[in-house]
C-alpha cells in the first residue's frame, strides 16, 4: 500500500498485480482490491498461481505458523523463491503494458530474514530482467524500485501517515482468525505492531492478541 502510494506520488500511473498463490492469509487479496480502489489504480490484475502444489512453507502447506516471536533464522513462513517468481510475472506484465518502472514493497531492515527481500537480490534481478526480455535487449531496461528497502517498520508507518493512508486498508497477518482479525502473534503482526508503536502512529488493524 505504501509503495503504491509512493509510486503515485512520483507521478506514475498505477497498474497492480496480485498473486493468488493459495496462501492461507487470503485476506491480503481482499486488501489489495481495496487499496487498488482507494489509490485509483488503472488496472488491477489478480493472477492465480497455486504454489500449494510445491508446498515447503507454512503459508502454502499444513504447517503451523510460528507465534512465539520473530525468529533469528529464516522461518517456515518463507515461500520458496516467492519474490523471484512474483517479480518475473511482474516484468512480463510490465513489458506487455509497455511499462518500465516496477515497484515492490520489500524491506531488508525490520523483516523475517527472507533472502528474496535483500538489496543484492533486487539489483541482480534488474540485470536478469534486462537480459531476458525484448525490452531489455532493445535498450529499454526495467527499473526495479524498492522504496521501503532501507526503512524500518517505524519509518514505513510514518510514511503511511504522511501519505494519508488508513492502515486498516492493508493486511500483514500470516494466520488470520476465523473471525477475520489479525492473529497479533505471527512474525508479520509483531513487526507491524512494533513499527506503528515506535512511530507513534495509530494502527487501526484489529488484532486477536
Amino acid at each position: 500500500m505504501v509503495t503504491a502510494a509512493i509510486a503515485k506520488e512520483r507521478g506514475h500511473p498505477l497498474h497492480a498485480l496480485s498473486i493468488d498463490y493459495g496462501q492461507r492469509h487470503r485476506r491480503e487479496l481482499e486488501a489489495a482490491k481495496r487499496i487498488a480502489e482507494k489509490l485509483g489504480v488503472e488496472r488491477h490484475i489478480e493472477l492465480e498461481l497455486d504454489l500449494r502444489a510445491f508446498g515447503g512453507s507454512a503459508l502454502t502447506a499444513d504447517i503451523d505458523v510460528p507465534k512465539t516471536g520473530v525468529e533469528a533464522s529464516i522461518p517456515v513462513t518463507y515461500v520458496p523463491a516467492r519474490n523471484l517468481v512474483f517479480l518475473s510475472l511482474t516484468v512480463a506484465a510490465a513489458e506487455a503494458a509497455n511499462a518500465r518502472d516496477i515497484f515492490i514493497g520489500v524491506n531488508a531492515l525490520d523483516y523475517s530474514g527472507y533472502p528474496d527481500c535483500r538489496p543484492e537480490f533486487i539489483s541482480s534481478f534488474a540485470e536478469t530482467a534486462r537480459l531476458g526480455t525484448r525490452a531489455g535487449v532493445e535498450g529499454q531496461a526495467f527499473q526495479i524500485h524498492a522504496p521501503l528497502q532501507y526503512m524500518t517498520k517505524a519509518d514505513i508507518a510514518s510514511e503511511c501517515s504522511r501519505l494519508g493512508l488508513d492502515p486498516v486498508w492493508s493486511w500483514s497477518c500470516y494466520d488470520p482468525t476465523e473471525a477475520g482479525t489479525a492473529c497479533g502473534l505471527c512474525d508479520s503482526c509483531r513487526l507491524r505492531k512494533k513499527g506503528f508503536a515506535q512511530a507513534g502512529v495509530h494502527d487501526s488493524t484489529r488484532y486477536a492478541a
